[in-house]
Parts: C-alpha cells; structure tokens; sequence
C-alpha cells in the first residue's frame, strides 16, 4: 500500500458523508415533512416525525462525524488553515459554519432540550410547530447546497 494515498481516501469519505447527510436533509425537507403537514391527525404525524427523523438522526450524527474528521485531516495535509483569513474561499466558512450547526443541533442541542420543545409545541399547536421546522429545513438546506456548490466549483478552480 506504499502508493495509497491517504487524501484522495479522505475527500471520497467526505464527500460519501456530505451526500448522506445533506441528502437526508434534502429528503426531510422537500418530502418527510411536506408529506406530514397533509395529516391532520396531529399525534400520528408528530409520532410518525419523531420515527422517521430519529432514524435519519443516527445517519445525519455518523455523517457530520465523518465528514468533520475527513474535512479536518484534509485542512491539516493541505495546510490550509488560512483559507479562513482569505474571502476567496468563503465556501469553507460556509462549509464549516453548516456542519457547526448541525453538529451543535445534532449532538447538543436535541439531546439536551430541542427534541422535548419540538414534542410540546407540536402537541400545542401541530401547524405553526411543522411549519417552523419546515422553514429552518429550508434555509438550512439552501445554505447546504450553497456550500456544496462553492465547495466542487472552488475546489475545481472556478475562484
């Protein structure tokens, strides 16, 4: 194995990961929930949520380890670190940022208290509660596929 090389190994697993992770966040956005907000049983459409999403939770938690621990070793290889100071590659600032945010959300936030408020309120009030989630799905994931463009055409020498 004295010609693998260990980065091109790297940015395939980061890429297998961000195709995991923001596929399924493409899937619950533009299908889980707009497909739950036509239930008008609000106990059967949040207990259906919670299955699905929490299935997908496992995925999206191995999927944003991946790829910030690809993403890290190939900042370090690369010695890219100050990519961060330089505008042109605002695409990592963004990169980074979205998986920040969904790792904090993922790995902090939902276990400590988001999961219980999301059940409260959509017990309370299931439309405003679906429709909240539905919108923050949906700038997440315009900033996700934002990312991912500049990420492939930046990496491609476009900038």
């Amino acid at each position: 194995m004295e010609n693998f090389n260990y980065f091109v190994f790297a940015r395939a697993l980061h890429v297998i990961g961000v195709v995991l992770w923001i596929g399924g966040v493409a899937f619950v956005t533009t299908v889980l929930i707009p497909s739950l907000k036509k239930i008008n049983d609000s106990s059967n459409k949040l207990e259906l949520f919670e299955q699905l999403e929490g299935t997908f939770s496992f995925q999206a938690k191995l999927a944003t380890i991946l790829t910030g621990l690809s993403g890290f070793y190939m900042i370090e290889v690369m010695n890219a670190w100050d990519r961060y100071q330089q505008l042109q590659f605002w695409w990592m600032h963004l990169m980074t940022l979205i998986w920040f945010i969904f790792t904090l959300v993922l790995f902090v936030l939902e276990p400590l208290f988001l999961h219980q408020w999301f059940h409260e309120q959509a017990v309370k009030n299931s439309a405003k509660t679906f429709s909240l989630v539905h919108t923050i799905h949906k700038i997440l994931l315009a900033l996700s596929l934002l990312a991912v463009f500049g990420a492939v055409a930046g990496a491609h020498g476009l900038y």
